[in-house]
């Protein structure tokens, strides 16, 4: 069975490194807020181009926190609306209601799947605030438009980055286009701790400041606590990890593309629709968290691909609107993101796929009849 994607094998790559990490970590005696957390935060901000990287807790807190600042700053205020993709992972709409904001839903484009920019300025009202931009699948999703509606409207951009890092625009990374950024390092992405982990990056330094105190119960002194908020901590050990993994990130987002280019290149079945990049070449924009293609009969196709021993997964089944979770957006229709709602499927890639492995997925896509 060629799994979807073999986390074990991915961190036993590097072994050594992260098992004398560990142990350096283990024997110090200090698991928050210490040393290993201050050198992967410098390492991510060196990284990224950021002047401020806050570690916290995982990816969705990231988030969370971002907005949670925006309003103790006064930039905010409950009931402000925040444009985001109607496809995204319910994370990113999480995070704009957990602060009582209002999540406004835009279309994403049917070939990149990341957001129609071009729909957004009809969805600005007096109460929006931000836009939400998501990286999704690992597509940088950013542009000239975005920047010129946020300028027009005094409008923060906020980039969920969870999918993304590494991939860039004109040579900006990810992560550092907007104003603020969340980063989840749950193990299955590009960059994946041993459990939950997540980061901001920021310019701005009162944001920053506002984000490691929220994070740390609302506290920078200990017993003094300036605002109410909340535990999200990057541990010790899972900074250990990632900043060994850190240093091996771009050669294995480069495998990621050599394996996109191949199935692109070879994949040839009318019945299957390939990922488009939009007019940027894959290798300066596309870091390949995940390869989506789609179907008209899904189901029946990843049947088929298990039969032939080939896990899949489906990133997602149901866009957050439709969820039980928030019955009250349940009655809004945005049919391109329904159709790519019931007709996406990911495909296995990552940086320890073999050749054969790549070849027999290519081979038994290409065999396919619905």
């Amino acid at each position: 069975m060629i799994k979807f994607l073999d986390i074990q094998k991915i961190n036993l790559q590097h072994q050594q490194e992260i098992e004398e990490r560990l142990l350096k970590t283990f024997r110090s005696g200090w698991y928050l807020l210490g040393e290993e957390v201050k050198a992967f935060e410098k390492q991510l901000c060196e990284y990224i181009g950021s002047n401020h990287t806050i570690g916290v807790a995982n990816g969705l807190d990231a988030l969370r926190l971002i907005f949670k600042a925006y309003i103790e700053l006064g930039i905010m205020k409950p009931g402000d609306e925040v444009i985001v993709p109607a496809n995204t992972y319910i994370a990113s709409v999480l995070s704009i209601t957990d602060n009582g904001l209002v999540p406004v839903f835009v279309e994403p484009d049917i070939y990149t799947y990341n957001i129609d920019f071009s729909l957004i300025e009809e969805k600005i009202t007096k109460k929006t605030k931000a836009i939400m931009t998501v990286h999704l699948y690992g597509q940088t999703a950013f542009s000239d438009l975005l920047i010129k509606l946020a300028t027009k409207y005094n409008l923060k951009i906020v980039e969920d980055n969870a999918q993304s890092i590494g991939s860039d625009l004109n040579g900006v990374k990810t992560g550092n286009l907007g104003d603020a950024a969340g980063f989840s390092f749950y193990p299955g992405k590009n960059l994946g701790a041993l459990g939950d982990a997540g980061a901001v990056t920021t310019n701005n330094s009162e944001l920053a400041q506002a984000i490691r105190t929220l994070a740390n119960y609302g506290s920078q002194q200990k017993y003094v606590n300036q605002y109410q908020g909340l535990n999200s901590r990057l541990d010790e050990i899972q900074a250990a990890v990632l900043s060994v993994k850190l240093k091996y990130l771009d050669g294995e987002n480069q495998i990621r593309r050599e394996i996109a280019q191949r199935y692109i290149d070879s994949v040839n079945n009318p019945e299957i629709i390939l990922p488009e990049t939009g007019n940027v070449t894959i290798k300066s924009r596309h870091v390949w968290h995940l390869f989506v293609i789609r179907t008209k009969n899904r189901d029946r196709l990843q049947q088929y691909l298990l039969d032939n021993g080939i896990q899949t997964l489906i990133h997602y089944p149901t866009p957050p609107y439709k969820q039980e979770a928030y019955k009250e957006y349940n009655h809004l229709s945005f049919p391109i993101t329904e159709q790519i709602h019931n007709e996406v499927l990911s495909l296995p890639i990552s940086p320890v796929l073999t050749n054969e492995e790549i070849q027999h997925i290519i081979d038994t896509l290409n065999s396919y009849t619905s």
